[in-house]
């Protein structure tokens, strides 16, 4: 594993690189004192984890988290402090943890574990689903294939009611807005959940879909979707977001705001 810490104390930045090695021994460590030497660096090296003193003499540890971010958007932050005020602004920049000087060798293995156990857990599930950046659904790491696109973006409708269940009507209105009332369309209809249900069955995945008396919806105890962890809370999943959920979908634009 690769991790970056910065701080801009000789004696805390060797104290916490300690802490790291007792707590995962085979590490990569690259320690850095300033924020353009480890930006610099950020630009060669993949890191897993980052370490990042929130006061860095005249310069912000927030402020490094965000550029830090625009290289690697996808790596888990973790801001170390001597001043629990910080740490409201840390969440604001969506940082995985907070921890307080001094750092410890169990500090360290709970944030990691905290980490890296919500992904385990996400994986054990068989079926992952992509809200963010592009809607996709994977079976055992598999893209699952539509016939129509319209299937699939009913499946990205039901996913976004997590459980919720909708009638013809409300999918239909959903599905083609002004054109919803057309009988053309309710028969339409009936064809893409005939697809969609092809599609699940394909992967042995049915049990996904639920029908009953001319609703539809959708098991998300099935699902591991990652704006279901946002939701819920999972660090990872909000450090993904990038205010683009179901971008594909302009019906989609009214639920942004549970993600802001």
């Amino acid at each position: 594993m690769n991790f970056l810490i910065v701080d801009d104390e000789p004696l805390v930045l060797g104290d916490l690189e300690q802490a790291l090695r007792e707590a995962v021994p085979d590490c990569a460590i690259y320690p850095f004192a300033t924020s353009g030497k480890a930006l610099e660096q950020a630009r060669s090296v993949r890191f897993d984890v980052a370490f990042l003193d929130i006061e860095l003499g005249s310069s912000s540890g927030l402020v490094l988290a965000k550029e830090l971010k625009d290289i690697q958007p996808d790596v888990p932050i973790i801001f170390v402090t001597s001043y629990a005020k910080y740490a409201v602004d840390a969440f604001r920049v969506r940082a995985t943890g907070y921890l307080m000087k001094p750092v410890l060798q169990e500090d360290i293995l709970r944030e990691l574990t905290f980490i890296y156990e919500d992904s385990l857990q996400a994986k054990r599930k068989k079926v992952q689903v992509q809200t963010f950046g592009g809607f996709e659904v994977f079976v055992n790491g598999r893209p699952l294939q539509f016939k129509r696109a319209k299937a699939k973006e009913l499946l990205a409708c039901l996913i976004d009611r997590r459980g919720a269940s909708l009638t013809t009507a409300e999918a239909c209105a959903i599905l083609w807005e002004d054109e919803a009332g057309d009988p053309a369309k309710r028969d339409y209809f009936r064809t893409i959940v005939k697809d969609l249900k092809e599609s699940l069955q394909q992967e042995n995945i049915s049990s996904v879909l639920r029908k009953w008396h001319g609703r539809l919806s959708i098991d998300p105890e099935q699902l591991d979707c990652d704006s279901y962890r946002f939701l819920d809370g999972d660090p990872q999943a909000v450090n993904g977001y990038r205010h683009d959920y179901l971008p594909s979908y302009s019906w989609a634009e009214f639920a942004v705001t549970r993600f802001e």
